[in-house]
């Protein structure tokens, strides 16, 4: 993610700042310029940069409970923004609960789509295409009359992503991942899966791109239940980890895509934010532990320097984590095979998106 400069002011200001801590000015994300702007009143709900050169802009109708704060153009006929106008099911926020659940979804849900964004990948919602087109659907779990609860689930099937809204709630998230042994759980992490699961329906359509996608993940067409019925009962392969992001990614070819898809969406993102704040690794004494990240890791071709940066900064930064007591950041290994699986997801997004 970038950093960004008060227009106003100069203050350095963050992607989810509303106003600017040093002058007060009314701060929102803009789309079309993936950048974070100052603006000043115009009228009517409406609001302006200071160059005037944008026109006239609105804010989300989402801003009003303080969950989104991108901004729209004064001709665009919707009142949500380019993220939260897919969403059909959303939390409830008649208590604080629901509206804390429905702002921190908002949040991972903004990050999703300022990379989508930033690839220029295409996103069809259901007013182009009614049975495939994306949505979002932020399910609350059911209570049963005898006080059961019965958890709603998260996945992807046509187009359709669906999220458990309470794993908004950090205490909830975490039980999940303890109880499932997972390394790694995040809002963020579910919608970058899950869309991986959507653009793979997209962009893996012709002969020659499921030939070769099926050449590095497998073929998608396995029995996904006996797979997932053989994960459980007997566990990943012995030798997933020289061949698989996570043991989830082991069980099914198309979970092998999803997981990877997300990871190069972590990868990214982080490296992106290294490169805003000027971070590089140069330990003395063990040189193969240099790296820097010098150029747009959303323009990068070539996979292998995504890898060759990132593999050394995601060292540093567990080891940050380790000496404040916490988990490892980013507990995954990129084995060869996986940097090719990578390498495909790169080519996949590059191509779709004309960069």
């Amino acid at each position: 993610m970038k950093l960004y400069q008060c227009e106003n002011c100069g203050q350095s200001v963050h992607f989810d700042n509303r106003v600017c801590i040093s002058c007060g000015s009314q701060l929102g994300f803009l789309p079309a310029t993936a950048a974070v702007h100052a603006l000043t009143p115009a009228g009517d709900m409406h609001w302006q940069t200071s160059s005037w050169t944008l026109g006239k802009l609105r804010f989300c109708a989402n801003a009003a409970q303080d969950i989104c704060n991108w901004l729209i153009t004064e001709d665009d006929e919707n009142i949500h923004c380019q993220a939260c106008r897919y969403n059909r099911i959303v939390p409830v926020t008649d208590n604080p609960e629901g509206l804390s659940r429905w702002q921190n979804i908002g949040r991972a849900q903004r990050y999703l789509f300022y990379s989508l964004i930033r690839w220029n990948l295409p996103r069809p919602g259901r007013d182009v295409d009614p049975q495939g087109g994306l949505v979002f659907d932020f399910l609350a779990d059911e209570v049963k009359p005898d006080g059961v609860i019965v958890p709603a689930m998260t996945g992807h099937e046509d187009g359709l992503i669906s999220l458990r809204a309470a794993e908004a709630n950090d205490a909830t998230r975490e039980s999940v991942r303890v109880s499932m042994g997972e390394p790694y759980r995040t809002l963020l992490g579910h919608f970058r899966h899950e869309i991986g699961h959507f653009y793979f329906d997209q962009l893996c359509r012709d002969e020659a791109t499921l030939f070769e996608a099926r050449s590095f993940f497998g073929d998608e067409r396995e029995d996904y239940e006996a797979a997932l019925k053989r994960n459980y009962e007997q566990g990943p392969p012995a030798d997933w980890q020289s061949r698989f992001i996570s043991t989830y990614a082991s069980c099914h070819p198309s979970e092998d895509f999803a997981e990877c898809w997300a990871h190069y969406f972590h990868i990214v993102d982080v490296l992106e934010t290294a490169r805003a704040f000027g971070l590089s690794t140069a330990p003395w004494r063990h040189t193969s532990m240099a790296a820097g990240v010098d150029f747009d890791p959303y323009r990068v071709w070539d996979t292998q320097i995504l890898a060759d940066a990132w593999i050394p900064l995601s060292v540093a930064i567990n080891s940050i984590q380790r000496s404040m007591g916490q988990p490892d950041s980013y507990p995954f290994i990129l084995s060869p095979p996986v940097v090719q699986k990578l390498g495909f997801i790169n080519r996949l997004i590059r191509r779709a998106g004309g960069n």
